[in-house]
Formats: structure tokens, sequence, C-alpha cells
């Protein structure tokens, strides 16, 4: 399964347009990790802790996307585009949402 974040794939035509392909995964980061976070921010540097988080929920979103089309049978998800927020009470938990166009090349 081919992803790709522009509209085409150079070399391969797109034979057939299957539609839009959508996946969502919302991680929450629990009290330790806001915690060593916020230490980190304190003395400086990057956040391991939270930088782990945010690959673990696109990994999951752009997985479940790769599924989706799949079961659609495309072989090929063009234009994937990537949102990220932060849900939940005081923003304690990050949506990834995934989207882009199933389709067959």
């Amino acid at each position: 399964m081919l992803l790709t974040t522009t509209p085409t794939v150079e070399g391969k035509p797109i034979q057939q347009y299957i539609g839009i392909v959508t996946a969502e995964t919302i991680i929450g980061a629990n009290i330790f990790k806001d915690i060593f976070a916020g230490i980190r921010d304190i003395v400086g540097g990057r956040s391991g802790t939270y930088e782990r988080v945010i690959e673990e929920a696109r990994t999951s979103a752009l997985h479940e996307l790769t599924q989706k089309a799949q079961a659609m049978g495309a072989n090929a998800v063009v234009a994937v585009d990537l949102d990220f927020e932060t849900v939940g009470n005081g923003g304690s938990m990050l949506m990834v949402v995934a989207t882009g166009t199933a389709v067959k090349i």
C-alpha cells in the first residue's frame, strides 16, 4: 500500500478513484508522562515522552487508514493529510485524523 501526501504518483497513473478514506486515533497522555514532560520543560530540551505519544498516534492513524483503503479495494492513498488536535479535559488527549483519497494505480 502506497501512502503519499501528493495528489498523484509520478510515473503511475491513477486507474480508479475509489473514494475518501478517513481514520482517527485518540491517545491519552497519563499523569506520569505529564509530570516528566513538565520537568523537561523546566530544565529545557525536547520532550521525548510526548514525541513518542505523537509518533504512536500518527502511526496508528496511518495504519488504520491503510486497512480501510485496502478494504475498499485500493492499493494506494493519495493526498494524505494529517491533523493533530488536543481534546478532553484540559487537552489531556491527542487526536490524530488521517484523510486521503483511496485509489487504484
